[in-house]
């Protein structure tokens, strides 16, 4: 008889317990709308430190108008920019990268496909025509092109300049490279119809004569011959 009852009072704590926990997995679900103001932090940490659940609320946060909401997700090789590389970074190129080609196709550079290596024999891969329009148009419309501060004002364009060094090439038509120490361009592709204050025929103009010092009249008549 002792038998059976400890047994049906262990029984009647094993349901109370799971009763317990039943009724702790049934949450009233709440919404509660947040904006990107301070007056919101102590919603948002009760959240993240879980008082919500301890007074049997599932709260769930809910943005309003104006809301920091986190940007959409992107793949990684839309997120990159210019500059986003940095020492010890590897970017490997995608496989259906439209700005290479392999090199033993015909690349529509007479400059490329003049040099037997190249077709197949060197490189790997060379930039297609699409990869060299492509850098054609960056170029040209950075700080190396004529739309810029410094190619308005220049005394001269980049390709009358005897700094400028022509490249081989389809892009040699439009593109060189600068080769004056004192140019801020120095090292770098530059458009021929960009320029500098740097320009090798730059001419300073000379100082205007001083002016003649002032006439007067000091009452002394001159005698005329």
């Amino acid at each position: 008889m002792r038998g059976f009852l400890k047994a049906l009072v262990l029984g009647a704590g094993v349901l109370s317990l799971i009763a317990a926990g039943a009724a702790a997995a049934e949450l009233t679900k709440i919404k509660i709308g947040v904006l990107k103001v301070s007056a919101c932090g102590p919603v948002f940490f009760a959240q993240e430190k879980g008082y919500f659940a301890k007074e049997g609320l599932e709260a769930e946060l809910i943005p309003g108008d104006g809301a920091l909401l986190a940007p959409d997700w992107v793949p990684w090789s839309e997120r990159l920019r210019p500059g986003d590389l940095g020492v010890g970074d590897l970017l490997p190129p995608m496989a259906d990268d439209h700005r290479l080609v392999p090199a033993y196709l015909l690349s529509d550079d007479p400059a490329v496909e003049a040099v037997a290596f190249e077709l197949g024999l060197g490189r790997v891969r060379v930039m297609s025509a699409f990869g060299r329009d492509d850098a054609a148009e960056r170029w040209y419309a950075g700080d190396g092109g004529p739309d810029t501060a410094m190619a308005a004002h220049a005394p001269g364009r980049c390709g009358t300049c005897g700094f400028y060094l022509p490249i081989d090439g389809s892009l040699g038509a439009v593109f060189g490279v600068c080769g004056n120490a004192y140019s801020p361009r120095d090292g770098a592709v530059v458009a021929a119809d960009a320029g500098c204050g740097a320009h090798s025929e730059a001419a300073v103009e000379p100082a205007a004569p001083p002016p003649p010092p002032p006439t007067y009249d000091d009452g002394v008549d001159i005698e005329r011959a």
